[in-house]
C-alpha cells in the first residue's frame, strides 16, 4: 500500500524494457508531473535517458540515434499527437506506455499510423495520480463541484485517476460512501462500473478480509482546510504553497537567485523525510543540530546559532558550506521565510484563536477573542476572514450568534467585499444544512464522555489541539462502528471483519493535517493500512478558490476519454 513505490515500479520498468541504450522520455504535461514528484532528473538520467520532451512540443529535433519512451495519458489530443509523431517519426523506435486504460478502436488508430513499423511496445500502466507521500495521492484536480453535482468532465477524471490507484496497488475492494453527498454516491458507482467492465484487470488474489475504498466530500469537514498548521509540510503548503513538491520562494525578501525555487522531497532529501510531521519548534532545533554538526568540520566559525537570523547569516557566509550542504541551505531559507511570516502576520496568536474555535465550545470567550484580533493592525485580511468564516460554522446556529457585527468589524477593517462574501459561501458549502456528520457538537453519551476526557487530560500543545473529522471516521471504521445508515456500501454484501486496507478518497480536497492523521493512524493500528487520496491536496487558498467555483456555478473543464486495452499491467 505505497503509492510512490508503485508510480517508481512502473516507471523503472518502462526504462528497463526498452533496453540498453540512449532513450528520451516523450510526456504530456500531466504525466511529467507524475513522474517528476517520484524521480529527479538525475535519477532518470542514471537510467540513460538524456532527454525530456512535451509529445505537444511542436519544435521537437528528429533524432533517430534515441529511443523514445512514451508515457502519456489516454486523452484524444495525446492519441492525436501520437498518430502525427509515428507518422514522420523523430526516434528510432517507440515504446508507448499509457496512464490508463486506453480503448480499443484508439489501439487501431495508432496501429494503422505505424506504417514504419517503429512500435516495439504499448502497455497500460496504471500511473494516473500524483503519488504526494508513500500513503497520500491527489489528482491536482480544482474546481470539481458545480453546487452539489459534479463539473461533468471531473467525475470521469476523478474515475480514472481513482481506479488506477487500485490497479497499481492491486485491489479490488468492497465501497462505502458518505450518504449525505450525491458526488461521492455518483462516484462511487461510476468507480463500480468501471471494476465491472474491466473485471479481468481486477482479477486480484482474494485476501482473506476485502480491501475497502471509502468515499467522502469536504463538505462535510470545511474546518479542517480553514486552519493555520504547524508540522512542517503542511505548514509550508499553508504559507508558502508545495506545488508538485516545489516552492516557489521568488518573493522572499533578498532570495539567492539558486534558492528562488526548491524542491521539498522526502524521497531524496533526509532531513525533510525526518521531520516532515515534526512542529515547528522541533524543526529550528533539529535544523540547528543540523548545522552546527557542520560547523564542527570547520576549523573557524565557533559562533553560537541562536536565532534563525544567525543562522541564515552563517550559511551565507560560508560558500563553501552552501555547496556542501544544498539541503541545509534549502532548509535553513524556509524556515527562516515561515518563521518570518509567523511573525510579521502574528500566527500564533491567529492560530490558538482557530483552534479555540474549532475544539471549544464557550461562546462569550471565542467571540472576544475573535473580536479582539480583528482590530489587531498586523492580522491580515485572509487570517481575519478565516477566523470569521470558523466563528459561522462553529456557531451557525448559536442563539447569540453575532456574525453580522463581525462582518461589520470586517468592513471596517478594509477587508474587500470579495473576501467577506466568501463566509457566507462558505457556510452555504460546509454548514449544517449540507453535513452528513456531527462535525461541531457530538450528540451520543460516548462522544460527549470522549470530549470531556480529552478536556480533563490537557492539551501538550495549544496549537495542535485539533484532530480532522477524518481521524474519529476511520477509527470508527476500524472499529466496526462507522454506521452503514451514514455510510452505507454499494451493493448487497458487506464487510464482517475489521478491514485491513483501506483506501480513504476526499471529492473536493485532501489536506495534509488529514495525512497527518492518517500516517499515525497507520503506525498506531497493527495490521492495518491506510491511504489517503483527494482531487486535490488544500491549503486554505486554494480551498476558498474550491468553495468559490462550486458557488459560482464550477468551471468548464476538459473530458477526458475513457475506454479499453491493448497490453495491461
Amino acid at each position: 500500500m505505497n503509492v510512490t513505490l508503485a508510480v517508481k515500479q512502473y516507471v523503472s520498468k518502462m526504462i528497463e524494457s526498452s533496453g540498453p541504450g540512449m532513450k528520451v522520455l516523450l510526456m504530456d504535461k500531466e504525466t511529467t508531473s507524475i513522474v517528476s514528484v517520484v524521480y529527479t532528473q538525475s535519477e532518470i538520467l542514471q537510467k540513460e535517458v538524456y532527454l525530456f520532451e512535451r509529445i505537444d512540443s511542436q519544435n521537437r529535433d528528429s533524432m533517430k540515434h534515441l529511443k523514445a519512451i512514451c508515457y502519456l495519458r489516454p486523452t484524444k489530443e495525446n492519441v492525436e499527437h501520437l498518430i502525427q509523431e509515428l507518422r514522420r517519426p523523430k526516434y528510432s523506435v517507440y515504446f508507448i506506455y499509457f496512464s490508463n486504460v486506453i480503448s480499443k478502436s484508439e489501439v487501431k488508430a495508432l496501429a494503422e499510423a505505424d506504417e514504419q513499423e517503429v512500435v516495439a511496445e504499448m502497455q497500460e500502466f496504471y500511473g494516473d495520480f500524483i503519488a504526494v507521500n508513500p500513503h497520500v495521492f491527489s489528482l491536482n484536480l480544482s474546481g470539481v463541484a458545480r453546487g452539489r453535482s459534479w463539473e461533468p468532465s471531473m467525475l470521469g477524471r476523478t474515475t480514472q485517476g481513482l481506479t488506477s490507484v487500485l490497479l497499481a496497488l492491486k485491489k479490488c475492494p468492497m465501497i462505502r460512501y458518505q450518504l449525505s453527498s450525491d458526488m461521492a454516491k455518483r462516484l462511487a458507482e461510476s468507480v463500480k462500473q468501471i471494476i465491472t467492465k474491466e473485471y479481468e484487470l481486477f482479477d486480484f488474489r482474494k485476501t482473506e478480509v476485502p480491501p475497502l475504498l471509502l468515499i467522502l466530500d469536504r463538505n462535510d469537514d470545511a474546518i479542517t482546510p480553514l486552519l493555520n498548521q504547524w508540522t512542517y509540510q503542511a505548514m509550508v503548503h499553508e504559507l508558502l504553497g508545495l506545488n508538485n513538491n516545489r516552492i516557489d520562494l521568488s518573493r522572499v525578501p533578498g532570495i539567492s537567485k539558486d534558492l528562488r525555487e526548491v524542491v521539498l522531497s522526502a524521497e531524496n532529501d533526509e532531513f525533510y523525510a525526518n521531520n516532515l510531521y515534526l512542529n515547528f519548534g522541533e524543526i529550528g532545533t533539529n535544523i540547528r543540530n543540523l548545522m552546527e554538526d557542520f560547523q564542527k568540520k570547520k576549523p573557524k566559525g565557533q559562533q553560537k546559532l541562536e536565532s534563525i537570523t544567525d543562522m541564515k547569516a552563517f550559511v551565507e557566509n560560508y560558500p563553501q558550506f552552501k555547496k556542501m550542504s544544498g539541503h541545509v541551505s534549502k532548509h535553513v531559507t524556509v524556515v527562516g521565510e515561515l518563521s518570518r511570516l509567523v511573525s510579521e502576520r502574528c500566527l500564533m496568536e491567529v492560530s490558538e484563536v482557530e483552534q479555540e474555535l474549532a475544539c471549544q465550545n464557550d461562546h462569550s470567550n471565542a467571540q472576544q477573542m475573535v473580536r479582539r484580533l480583528l482590530q489587531h493592525p498586523r492580522v491580515c485580511d485572509l487570517d481575519a476572514a478565516r477566523l470569521v468564516m470558523l466563528y459561522a460554522l462553529r456557531y451557525e446556529k448559536h442563539s447569540n450568534n453575532i456574525l453580522s457585527s463581525l462582518m461589520d468589524d470586517l468592513q471596517r477593517k478594509g477587508v474587500s467585499e470579495r473576501n467577506r462574501k466568501m463566509i457566507q459561501s462558505v457556510v452555504e458549502y460546509g454548514g449544517k444544512r449540507v453535513r452528513g456528520s456531527d462535525l461541531i457538537t457530538p450528540t451520543d453519551a460516548v462522544a460527549i464522555t470522549k470530549q470531556f476526557f480529552k478536556g480533563l487530560k490537557g492539551v501538550e500543545n495549544v496549537y495542535t489541539q485539533h484532530q480532522p473529522l477524518l481521524h474519529d471516521t476511520l477509527d470508527q471504521l476500524i472499529k466496526g462502528r462507522l454506521k452503514d445508515s451514514q455510510f452505507p456500501y454499494l451493493g448487497p454484501s458487506s464487510l464482517r471483519d475489521r478491514p485491513q486496507d483501506i483506501i480513504v478518497f476526499i471529492i473536493g480536497g485532501a489536506t495534509y493535517e488529514e495525512a497527518l492523521a492518517v500516517y499515525n493512524l497507520n503506525r498506531t493500528m497493527p495490521g492495518v493500512r491506510i491511504v489517503l487520496g483527494g482531487t486535490t491536496i488544500h491549503n486554505t487558498t486554494s480551498f476558498l478558490e474550491e468553495v468559490r467555483s462550486a458557488s459560482s456555478g464550477g468551471q468548464s473543464g476538459h473530458p477526458q476519454g475513457m475506454g479499453r486495452n491493448p497490453n495491461r499491467r
